[in-house]
C-alpha cells in the first residue's frame, strides 16, 4: 500500500481549526493508501513563544514530504510580514513553488452573487505565477519617517520564470475540454511585462490547439463581473494573480470555498486555504473548512489519488446542491465541525453520482422544493437521530439528480 508523507502547519487564528476539518475527511476517506503526518509548529503563535522562524534544515526536510497542508499563518501581535514570510515564502521560494493553482468553480447558483450566473457559467482556472514580479522583496525606503521619505519596490521578471509558468498553463488548457488559455498583464503602463507578452506569443505557436487570448489586468477584472464564462484558463503575474483570484473566489461563494495548489510540478507542493488566519473570528468555532477541505481534494489529486480527490469534491458540491449547508458564514448556524460532519457523513453515503448543472428552467421548482424539504429535515436531526434523517436526505437527494439528470443534453 502506497504511504504519503504529509507535512502539516496548522498555523495561526482559524488555520487549526479547519485543517482539523480537513484531516478528518482524509480518515474517512482514504482508500488504497496511508498517509504518514508530520506536524510543524511554525506560526505567529510560536514565533511570540520561541522567537524562532523557520530554519533551513527544516525547508530541507519539507523538500523530502511528498506534499505540504497549509492552515493559515498570520498573528495580530506579531510583525506583519515576518512569519509569513518564513514558512510562506519560504515553502514557495525555498521548494521552488512556481505555480499557484487557484480554481474558481461555483458549486450552486445561489452562492454566486452574480444574478443569473450558473454552475456552468463559472469553471475556470488561475494560473498565478508564484516566485517572482513584487514579491521577492526587493526595495525598501529612503530618508524614512521624514517628509522626504521616498518607498520603492521593484518588480522581478526572468525568461526563465515567466516560460515555465506560461507552458504549465498551455499543458492545463490543452487538458481541458475548452482548450483556451488568457493571458493577463498590464504592459501597456508595466513596461517589463512585455516579456509576459511575448514570451505567451512564442511558447503559443507550439499549442495551435489551444484558443489564445490577451487581456490587460483591468479588462479581465470587468469581464470576470460581467461574463465570467468566458474564461477557461488565465495565466498571470504574481501580484495581479494574487488580486484577480480573490475576485474570482467571490464568483464562487466566498474565500471560505477557496482552495489552492502551490505547485512545482513532480515535486513536493504545498495546499491550502486562502483565507487567511481571521484573528477576529478564531476559537469560535464558526470558521468555513470548506476551503480547507477542497484544497485536501487538490493536494490528492496531485498526489495521484484523482478518485478520492473527486469523491471529496463531490460530496461538497452535494450539499451546496442540496441547499443543505444553509449558508457558510458564521450566523449559519452550524459550527466549523459540524460542516466538517456533513462533508465526511456525505462521503459515507457514497453519494458519488456526477453533479450535472440544470441546462435551463425546467424542473427548477420542483428542484428548489426537494432543496427545501431538505434543509426542513435538518432542524429535526436531533429529535428524529442521524440515521432517520440520513435516509429522508438519501431519497430526496435521489430525486434532485433524477430530475438533473432530465436537463443532461443528448
Amino acid at each position: 500500500m502506497k504511504t504519503y508523507n504529509i507535512g502539516v502547519i496548522a498555523g495561526d487564528g482559524i488555520g487549526p481549526e479547519v485543517i482539523n476539518e480537513g484531516l478528518k475527511v482524509l480518515r474517512t476517506i482514504k482508500d488504497g493508501f496511508d498517509v504518514n503526518l508530520v506536524e510543524y509548529p511554525y506560526s505567529g503563535a510560536y514565533y511570540l513563544k520561541t522567537k524562532e522562524l523557520v530554519p533551513d534544515r527544516v525547508i530541507d526536510e519539507w523538500r523530502t514530504l511528498d506534499a505540504v497542508y497549509l492552515g493559515a499563518i498570520g498573528h495580530p501581535d506579531v510583525e506583519p510580514g515576518l512569519v509569513e514570510r518564513s514558512v510562506i515564502m519560504g515553502l514557495r521560494l525555498g521548494l521552488d513553488l512556481y505555480v499557484n493553482l487557484r480554481p474558481v468553480k461555483l458549486f450552486a447558483e445561489h452562492l454566486c452573487p452574480l444574478k443569473g450566473k450558473t454552475p456552468k457559467d463559472v469553471d475556470f482556472v488561475v494560473i498565478r505565477e508564484n516566485t517572482e514580479d513584487a514579491y521577492v522583496g526587493l526595495g525598501g525606503f529612503f530618508k524614512k519617517g521624514t517628509p522626504d521619505e521616498i518607498a520603492v519596490a521593484e518588480m522581478v521578471f526572468t525568461r526563465k520564470g515567466t516560460e515555465r509558468v506560461v507552458r504549465y498553463a498551455f499543458e492545463l488548457a490543452r487538458s481541458r475540454s475548452r482548450k483556451k488559455l488568457t493571458m493577463v498583464d498590464k504592459a501597456n503602463a508595466i513596461r517589463p511585462q512585455n516579456l509576459w507578452t511575448r514570451v505567451f506569443a512564442e511558447v503559443g505557436k507550439e499549442y495551435p490547439d489551444v484558443e489564445q487570448n490577451h487581456l490587460y489586468v483591468d479588462a479581465c477584472c470587468m469581464l470576470m463581473v460581467k461574463n465570467p464564462e468566458a474564461f477557461d484558463v488565465i495565466v498571470t503575474a504574481n501580484l495581479f494573480g494574487d488580486i484577480i483570484t480573490d475576485l474570482g473566489a467571490m464568483l464562487q461563494g466566498g474565500m471560505g470555498f477557496a482552495a489552492s495548489g502551490n505547485i512545482h510540478p513532480g515535486k513536493t507542493s504545498m495546499f491550502e486555504p486562502i483565507h487567511g488566519s481571521a484573528p477576529d473570528i478564531a476559537g469560535q468555532g464558526i470558521a468555513n473548512p470548506l476551503g480547507a477541505v477542497l484544497s485536501l481534494s487538490m493536494m490528492l489529486d496531485y498526489l495521484g489519488e484523482k478518485k478520492t480527490a473527486a469523491r471529496i469534491e463531490n460530496a461538497v458540491a452535494s450539499l451546496m446542491i442540496s441547499n443543505r449547508l444553509p449558508s457558510l458564514n458564521g450566523k449559519s448556524g452550524m459550527t466549523t465541525t459540524q460542516i466538517g460532519d456533513a462533508v465526511s457523513r456525505q462521503i459515507a453515503l457514497g453519494d458519488q453520482s456526477p453533479i450535472i448543472p440544470l441546462r435551463d428552467e425546467t424542473n427548477t421548482a420542483h428542484i428548489a422544493q426537494l432543496q427545501s424539504a431538505i434543509a426542513a429535515q435538518e432542524s429535526l436531526r436531533l429529535t428524529l437521530g442521524d440515521k432517520v434523517i440520513e435516509a429522508v436526505i438519501a431519497a430526496l437527494n435521489e430525486k434532485i439528480l433524477a430530475l438533473r439528470v432530465q436537463q443532461q443534453p443528448i
